[in-house]
């Protein structure tokens, strides 16, 4: 599971502190798949990030009893320097995962060809998207977090994605973000509504996204 314990982070926004979350106090339980939801700004984001242990707390703690991925739709921590496959092999040796083998998976998966061996910085970034979505499935974790991209690529790259992504779920759970709802809807059934650094749970996926569109009718007063 993932705990969080009164915790509290602010990102400067126009000049002032803005709460992204207020003395947050929360379990996030194995065997849920949570739809993350929160209006333009409310730091979606930044809280997967949080969960994921890449940005730091300005006050409580996470605890994470569980193996936990880095943010699906985010590739900005490869070295640009390095190659997809060099990359891969630093990947390899932080989680304590077999290199060669997850070399060979994100090699034969991400469809990269020549460029798996030239530097990340000469990647599109389609290229660094199917790159770092290679690179979680070759691991295994017990959570999944996802911001909004799920696959990326022509018709065939996303069907093989989504199948190989769903097979994981069977024995992980995710926590997403999505602007789709029909996306949110096929992966998860349960939300979280991160609104004015609040975090609310909803058992009922359906019962979350009715608060966050009634938040959306709302001005906002941050």
């Amino acid at each position: 599971m993932i705990i969080l314990e009164h915790a509290t982070k602010f990102a400067r926004a126009k000049g002032v502190n803005k709460a992204i979350l207020k003395d947050v106090s929360f379990t996030i339980p194995r065997g849920k798949n949570l739809a993350l939801l929160g209006r333009n700004g409310a730091g979606k984001s930044t809280f997967l990030q949080i969960i994921a242990g890449t940005l730091h707390l300005d006050g409580g703690r996470v605890i994470r009893e569980a193996k936990v991925s880095w943010p699906l739709g985010f590739s900005g921590s490869f070295q640009k320097d390095l190659s997809g496959e060099q990359n891969v092999r630093f990947v390899a040796r932080i989680y304590g995962v077999d290199t060669e083998q997850l070399v060979s998976y994100v090699g034969d998966f991400a469809e990269l060809g020549d460029f798996y061996r030239a530097p990340v910085g000469t990647y599109s970034s389609g290229m660094r998207a199917r790159l770092a979505f290679g690179v979680s499935m070759g691991v295994k974790f017990d959570y999944y977090l996802v911001d909004e991209v799920t696959a990326v690529g022509d018709t065939n790259f996303k069907r093989k994605s989504h199948q190989v992504f769903k097979e994981r779920l069977k024995g992980s759970d995710v926590i997403m973000v999505s602007h789709h709802v029909s996306t949110l809807k096929d992966y998860c059934q349960s939300g979280l509504v991160l609104e004015q650094g609040r975090l609310t749970y909803f058992e009922k996926l359906s019962d979350a996204i009715r608060v966050h569109e009634h938040n959306m009718a709302r001005s906002y007063r941050g």
